[in-house]
Parts: C-alpha cells; structure tokens; sequence
C-alpha cells in the first residue's frame, strides 16, 4: 500500500522558496502542500491556506505533518524549535541556524521529540558532485581551489539581513561551495587563516578569502565575492595523484581527465526525495561542517572595512 503523503507547510516565501522549493514540493508525490506562513500576505501559494506565522498557522492552520523553513537564518532557530516541540518533521534551508549552538540545540529538540531534522545542504544535490565524490574517493589531493563570485543584487535584491549580524554575508553563497567541498573531499578539512571585507554600514562581509588545510596536508585557497557582475562564477578544481577534477555552474558541470559531463538542475528534487528517505527511516541528518568552517572563518579571520554598500 501506497503511503499517503506527507503534508508539509513552507515557513518563509521568499526568492528561494518561490523558485525551488514549491515546484519541488508540487513535483514530488510524496509530498503535499498544506500550507503556507509569511508575513507578506502576498506570499502565498494559490489555492493554499496562507498565514502570517508559523504560530499562527500552528494553532488555526489544518493539520501538517512537516514544515520547510526558507526564513533568513537569524529566525530559523524559533519557528524550527516551535514545530519540533509540536513532533513535525523539519527540513532547514542552508544554512540550519545563524549559530552552531543553535542547531545543537534543534539537534537536541528533534532527537526528544522523534521528528526527522533535516539540513538540507541542496547544492550536494548538483549532477556532477555524487560523480566527483565517487572519483575523488580513494586519490590523495595535492591542492584544491574555490572560487565562487556572484552577484548579490541579482540573487537577493533589496534582501538586508543577509548583510545583518547572522546573515553571513558572502558566506550565504559560499557556505554551498563549503557544503561541495566538505562532502567530496576524502577526509577533513579545517581553516588556517581568512580575510573579511565587511562594508562601513554593514555586519557581515561582501567578499572573503580563505586559506583552509585538507587533513592529508594540501592546501585549499576559497575566495569569494558578492559584487561580481556579468557572468558568474561557482567553480571547485582539485588536482590530485590522479589527474584533475573541475567542477563549475555551482556543481552541474564536471570535468575529469577521462572527460566531462552536465546535468540538468534538480538540487531540490534531490532535496525532497531525500527528507521523504528520512522521514520513512525515522532518521535525522545534520552536517554541521559547512557552517563550522564558516564560524572558525568569524572566529579567526581578519576584518578589513570595505566601502559601503548598497543595494
């Protein structure tokens, strides 16, 4: 028999939920919309109960089975702790929490309560990264170098808490080229030393260069950028005993010494087919280690003043 589907409500309809996250959801059968919960009463999906809290929606919605949390990451820990306290499953956009102590914590909640917590890392999800982890596993790396440059007022126009305390800045899309690099490398990978450009009217950096250390000792060197424009960069090469292995288009396009390859975008089917596989196993899944290289970034890093921004 067939299993009914899971009724799951989406707490935040910004960019990112209005462009991935409901055509997932509408797209997968093991899934159905139920709700939704924003602020902006403009937000909502057509045909779907909309609310203007997670709160609200929690005590005069219909009945839901899971919410997905597309808030900005400064929110993320009350209205995911709020659902868990009420055993729905949780699916968490990147990053899970503004903190680490903060995803221990919801950690903690969805262990008490016998929910399913999900950290979704969705760009893991990309066509050529399961490929490139399957060809890096077992070859030593000599030396790996990340590039990501995007532009913020193309991807988060008018969006200021991304440059808010807890908005993590250039790191907001860097943490996904963090989440690639931490998942096909084989071993750990830990940080050295880093450089923050941090606007004169802002809290978190434009632009960021990392100096990280692989655990069998080469050397990864990351640089990131908020205010590139034109065409965009998402790029992760790795040289190893084997040959080289480049992956571009944020890990839709690999290239290896035998060849190369693309794939179409379907990170966040990915993503939903993977919460339903947790879900039905009765498990969570929650890598702390994109967000903790990006904390010891904070933690150690150099603050330099850049020019104001404004966007």
């Amino acid at each position: 028999m067939t299993a009914p589907p899971v009724r799951i409500a989406i707490a935040g309809l910004g960019k990112i939920a209005r462009d991935q996250h409901l055509p997932a959801i509408a797209a997968d059968p093991a899934f159905l919309l139920a709700a939704t919960a924003d602020p902006d009463p403009r937000a909502g999906a057509a045909g779907v109960p909309h609310f203007e809290s997670l709160e609200a929606m929690l005590a005069d919605g219909p009945p839901v089975d899971a919410v997905a949390i597309c808030t900005p990451p400064q929110s993320r820990h009350r209205i995911a702790d709020a659902a868990l306290a009420r055993g729905l499953h949780v699916l968490l956009e990147k990053p899970p929490a503004a903190t680490l102590s903060e995803t221990a914590a919801l950690e903690a909640r969805a262990a008490a309560s016998g929910a399913t917590l999900f950290a979704a890392w969705h760009s893991r999800f990309a066509a050529g990264v399961a490929p490139a982890r399957d060809w890096l596993a077992g070859r030593r790396v000599l030396a790996a170098s990340i590039e990501w440059r995007e532009d913020v007022r193309v991807w988060h126009p008018g969006q200021d808490w991304i440059f808010a305390a807890g908005g993590l800045g250039v790191f907001d899309p860097g943490i996904n080229a963090l989440s690639i690099a931490t998942h096909i490398l084989p071993g750990a990978i830990h940080l050295a030393t880093a450089e923050l450009d941090i606007p004169e009217n802002r809290e978190a950096p434009v632009a960021a260069r990392l100096a990280m250390r692989h655990d069998g000792g080469a050397a990864i060197t990351v640089e990131l950028d908020f205010l590139q424009t034109g065409p965009q960069t998402w790029d992760i090469a790795v040289e190893t005993d084997g040959g080289r292995l480049l992956l571009q288009r944020g890990g839709a396009a690999l290239t290896l010494p035998e060849g190369s390859r693309e794939g179409e975008d379907r990170e966040y089917a990915g993503v939903y087919a993977r919460f339903a596989e947790l879900i039905r196993g009765g498990a969570s899944e929650v890598d702390i280690a994109p967000l903790r290289l990006v904390a010891d970034a904070f933690l150690r890093g150099t603050m330099r003043r850049a020019a104001p921004f404004t966007g």
